[in-house]
């Protein structure tokens, strides 16, 4: 008899990442490195250099404002898919923790029948056939 485990099988038919999934994790690992900031500081010491060279001071500030906006906006998005997708796969651990742990304490509840309640109990508390 094969054992079911839910956490498992979830994990492993969700393994099938998308272009896009793969295209923020590679995004998430260069926007967080030194090379990335180092890029930030020279665009704004080029911008600020570049003030003699525009002839309205206001659309000199609106140039940094209106780029600065809209790459705001996109590693806002790439950010928050980074962050979910870990957050994800944190929760997708704690769950396999979990139900090892109920597994194991249904296991040894012959000895000890409180310890089938406490399996109960912890299964309710994640909640795990409700994620699976």
């Amino acid at each position: 008899m094969t054992e079911h485990r839910p956490a498992a099988d979830a994990r492993s038919s969700g393994s099938d990442r998308t272009l896009f999934d793969r295209f923020v994790e590679h995004a998430h690992q260069r926007l967080s490195s030194a090379a990335f900031f180092s890029i930030c500081v020279a665009i704004i010491i080029v911008w600020m250099a570049s003030l003699p060279l525009w002839q309205d001071l206001k659309a000199w500030q609106v140039a940094i404002h209106t780029v600065g906006s809209v790459v705001t906006l996109i590693l806002l998005a790439l950010i928050e898919n980074a962050g979910r997708r870990a957050e994800e796969s944190s929760q997708e651990k704690l769950n396999v923790l979990a139900e090892g742990l109920a597994a194991l304490m249904s296991s040894r509840a012959a000895d000890d029948p409180d310890l089938e309640d406490a399996a109960q109990r912890l299964r309710d508390a994640v909640g795990l056939e409700d994620r699976h």
